[in-house]
């Protein structure tokens, strides 16, 4: 077994183990056998960037063993500097989301942990597959995880979101399904990406393929507009779920475009990249329009996440090295910052158990550590330089002016109405005179919250401050990206 199948496997292990332990009694034991299983499924991701070989763009820590003979479906992973920095970040939110459910969660706590823990697995199978079918199958089985956590630990409206999330994925991933098995028949019978990276398609097939698999895939960023399933799941889902679904499970459906719409499909790409730019454009722009009159917090931060996604697709479908890794950069930083951003919801929450930004107002006073940790999250949801908010969007932004000066400005002006929801919310919720005893009463953080809070500080501002170890990894990948979507598979 190699690292990556340690990886994979480690975290649903551990959640294996813990549906044995569902007396309330135990429920101690289960919060620290959680956490101690996350924290080791972090320790065997680590060899993964100890031991990756810059200047590369092959597969690396490749694991290849037969799996479904007959059709030639191989257990078959393997990561390149596009997917190995995922595979960490699932592990490292992990441990976030285990300490972030600590005390909050007192029904049913071994299920709730062995979900996240299991799910952590999944997630990590999709960044490392190389076998279509392999893919697939954990591309739905997150699903499974995520749906139970909203249904079973969510609000007042859960099994409306629960099922709205699993419906609106689950419709679209049929249509790449069918994708993956017309690829399979062209190729001569192979599951593998790597082959299929190879096959010579028409024009004709490379469209049809390209919108089946957009249709998986813009679900999951999620694209405008097919994103209404995002808000209805974040409001309604726990913190712990909130937090996965925007740091780890959004980047799902960007890294299925990197991975296989444009290297397979190069022609189709580039036609409808004016499609992708377009849609990006309303995400960014659009939706953080809309973010801007929301008045439930999660609701805010989840159009800010849909905003925030648009820069990915943007940076993705300008086919230049200064996107592609751009985008890439976003993912993570996204990843830590909407982890956070949601992480500081659920502290208000579980204090005041209302998620209105009226229910609020000079929250600073009461908690002023937790307001210095808000605060930088805040500015990093700005894209303040000097945080992990700046640097992918930046990237992004030069890359767009590079292509056409007035699509960088429009995407240039559109961060202003980023910096406005995030400064409006900040400033009614934390700033000013407190505004009832509801607010005068809440404890400052404690130190389980002050850990996570600062974990996800320490990632944000060293992102922010030092990037090259995040563009080194993926820089050889990305240029032989490029490389393929620039050549034609057209006769």
């Amino acid at each position: 077994m190699g690292w990556l199948s340690l990886a994979i496997w480690t975290p649903i292990a551990f959640g294996a183990v813990l549906l044995a332990f569902g007396k309330p009694s135990q429920a101690a034991l289960v919060r620290w056998i959680a956490l101690i299983g996350s924290v080791i499924s972090f320790l065997v991701t680590l060899p993964l960037y100890n031991g990756f070989k810059l200047g590369t763009a092959e597969m690396q820590f490749v694991e290849k063993t037969p799996w479904i003979e007959r059709f030639n479906v191989n257990y078959h992973l393997g990561v390149d500097g596009i997917s190995v920095w995922f595979v960490l970040l699932t592990a490292f939110i992990t441990i976030i989301v285990v300490i972030a459910g600590w005390e909050v969660i007192q029904r049913k706590v071994n299920q709730y942990m062995a979900a996240f823990l299991i799910l952590s697995g999944f997630m990590i199978g999709v960044f490392a597959a190389l076998d279509g079918v392999l893919f697939y199958f954990f591309f739905e089985a997150t699903l499974i995880p995520m749906y139970l956590i909203i249904g079973v630990w969510g609000g007042p409206n859960r099994i409306y979101a629960a099922f709205k999330f699993f419906l609106y994925t689950l419709l679209g991933s049929f249509l790449m399904l069918v994708a993956f098995i017309y690829l399979y028949a062209q190729s001569g019978g192979s599951f593998d990406v790597m082959t299929w990276h190879k096959l010579p398609l028409s024009n004709t097939a490379q469209t049809l393929l390209f919108f089946a698999m957009f249709a998986a895939f813009a679900v999951k960023v999620p694209m405008w507009p097919v994103h209404t399933w995002l808000p209805d799941a974040h409001v309604e889902a726990p913190t712990g779920g909130s937090v996965v679904l925007a740091a780890i499970m959004l980047k799902l459906g960007a890294y299925g475009f990197v991975r296989f719409s444009m290297p397979i499909l190069p022609d189709a790409a580039r036609e409808w990249a004016w499609l992708m730019i377009a849609l990006s454009l309303i995400a960014v722009i659009y939706v953080g329009l809309v973010a801007l009159v929301q008045q439930d917090m999660k609701k805010l931060v989840a159009y800010s996440s849909v905003a925030h996604m648009g820069f990915v697709t943007m940076g993705f479908f300008l086919f230049n090295d200064l996107g592609i890794s751009g985008g890439l950069v976003q993912m993570i930083a996204h990843g830590f910052v909407s982890g956070a951003m949601f992480l500081c919801i659920g502290v208000l929450y579980d204090r005041v158990h209302s998620r209105e930004i009226a229910a609020y107002g000079g929250v600073v006073n009461s908690m002023p550590r937790f307001g210095v940790f808000a605060l930088l999250f805040f500015m990093a949801n700005c894209g303040l330089p000097g945080t992990a908010g700046f640097v992918g969007e930046w990237m992004v932004v030069l890359a767009s002016v590079r292509e056409n000066f007035w699509l960088g400005l429009m995407l240039a002006t559109a961060l202003i109405s980023g910096a406005a929801y995030s400064l409006w919310m900040f400033k009614r919720v934390y700033f000013g005179d407190i505004a009832n005893q509801d607010v005068r009463q809440m404890a400052d953080i404690n130190g389980r919250e002050y850990a996570a809070l600062a974990l996800l500080a320490v990632a944000v501002v060293g992102m922010g401050v030092y990037p090259k170890p995040f563009t080194d990894v993926m820089e050889a990948s990305v240029a032989n990206l490029v490389q393929q979507v620039a050549i034609s598979k057209l006769n």
